[in-house]
């Protein structure tokens, strides 16, 4: 890390992405795992674009954590966490400040990523696996990051 406050940001993204996957898991059952899922905490994939790539490192490292906690299963944790470090990295680099874009990059990175290896996982054909987490990452990111990136862009944009 570059600085004190990049590590600070990525470990605070880990914890925070970590800590939303698992309450989830505990609370909602199989919601944020399985062949038709929601991860609620994937709403904090398209904040990188404020914080940078410190935030696409922490988003990775708490995916990482929180799928081997839940799963354990190896294909889940490397690629979950790859799937997240280029969505974050996408919406850190390649969405030029509009929070419509950032969202998008990380629908179609986590769609594309982890839709690919579910198949692996369960007895699901390709097709629906791209599907299923295509409508549960539209509704993670679309609904609920979407609106938090632009609230929280402003709020930054005060301060």
């Amino acid at each position: 890390m570059k600085s004190a406050k990049a590590a600070a940001i990525t470990a605070i993204y880990a914890a925070l992405y970590a800590a939303i996957t698992i309450g989830e898991t505990v609370i909602g059952g199989t919601l944020a795992y399985g062949p038709i899922q929601v991860r609620i905490s994937d709403a904090l994939l398209p904040l990188p674009m404020i914080h940078g790539i410190p935030a696409a490192i922490g988003l990775a490292l708490g995916c990482a954590v929180a799928n081997a906690y839940a799963t354990g299963n190896i294909i889940d944790i490397v690629f979950g966490s790859i799937a997240n470090l280029v969505a974050g990295t996408l919406a850190a680099k390649a969405s030029k400040g509009r929070p419509i874009l950032a969202s998008t990059y990380a629908v179609i990175a986590v769609t594309l990523i982890v839709g690919s290896y579910l198949p692996l996982l369960f007895p699901i054909p390709l097709w629906l696996s791209y599907l299923s987490i295509l409508i549960g990452e539209s509704i993670a990111i679309y609904l609920i990051g979407y609106p938090l990136l632009k609230y929280y862009k402003k709020l930054v944009e005060k301060f």
